[in-house]
């Protein structure tokens, strides 16, 4: 992997394929590594690039609470000093929020996105239809958030992983350096619970947003992610829609082929 100095941090990433780019926005507790089932076909077409958002894998985690902010900023510094723009810009769970705020904030340097079920709880807080949902997502990362402010980081990744993101026992049957991912970033997920931002997402400047987009979710995911989806599609009505079948959370690591058919189309359409 190469590194980038941007917005006062160091950015690793790496590079593959050639033609019109594709950027790759991975989410919380992981690395750039989770693309590494989709990027080479992905690179058959197109200018691949992944990287490791600060604070996590090779990149710099610099000192002090981080923010969603610096996240748009990093990924709106990548594009530009790689000259990507403007690029297809690929997020998935938290780096859903950050693809969706940099097509909020800067437009130009995005042709198309696509994301998977952004965890922008923060939007379902004032609809009392919805925030029982809300509500309860945020009741059960309270004890993560409790273990991860002890720093015991392996007993914080395995209350995650067990009662948060796939289930009892799912911890002793991930790969020890899957494990050893969810170790080393786990400090960087108690930035995005303490940063009263990063759950959240300004409406109104995404509706300014008019490029394509394609939105999608599993049919078996949480049931947060179908109305937090809802509420971006109403604010873009030229997004599409797309439900996978017991893809979960992260379709680019559990159902690749279908994430590949899916996405590539939409990288490689050419607005008219």
């Amino acid at each position: 992997m190469a590194e980038i100095r941007t917005n006062g941090t160091s950015l690793h990433y790496e590079v593959q394929g050639s033609g019109r780019s594709v950027v790759l926005v991975h989410g919380s507790w992981v690395d750039g590594s989770s693309w590494s089932r989709v990027a080479p076909q992905l690179a058959e077409h197109c200018t691949v690039v992944s990287y490791d958002r600060r604070g996590h894998g090779h990149s710099a985690a610099p000192a002090g609470q981080g923010s969603v902010y610096e996240d748009v900023a990093d990924l709106a510094g990548l594009i530009e000093g790689l000259e990507l723009a403007p690029a297809f810009v690929c997020g998935n769970s938290f780096g859903s929020l950050i693809t969706l705020r940099l097509a909020a904030a800067r437009p130009e340097l995005v042709r198309g996105i696509a994301v998977h079920e952004p965890p922008g709880v923060g939007l379902l807080v004032d609809d009392p239809m919805v925030r029982p949902i809300a509500l309860a997502v945020r009741e059960g990362l309270n004890p993560v958030r409790a273990v991860l402010e002890t720093g015991d980081y392996v007993a914080a990744a395995e209350l995650f992983v067990d009662t948060v993101a796939f289930g009892p026992g799912a911890w002793g049957q991930l790969p020890a350096p899957v494990r050893d991912v969810f170790v080393r970033n786990a400090p960087t997920f108690l930035d995005e619970l303490r940063d009263p931002d990063a759950p959240g997402l300004d409406l109104g400047a995404l509706g300014a947003y008019h490029g394509p987009a394609l939105l999608t979710g599993s049919d078996n995911s949480p049931p947060m992610f179908g109305p937090v989806l809802d509420r971006i599609a109403a604010v873009l009505p030229q997004a599409e829609r797309h439900l996978y079948a017991g893809a979960g959370h992260a379709p680019q690591l559990t159902d690749p082929e279908e994430y590949l058919r899916v996405t590539l189309p939409r990288a490689l359409r050419r607005q008219p």
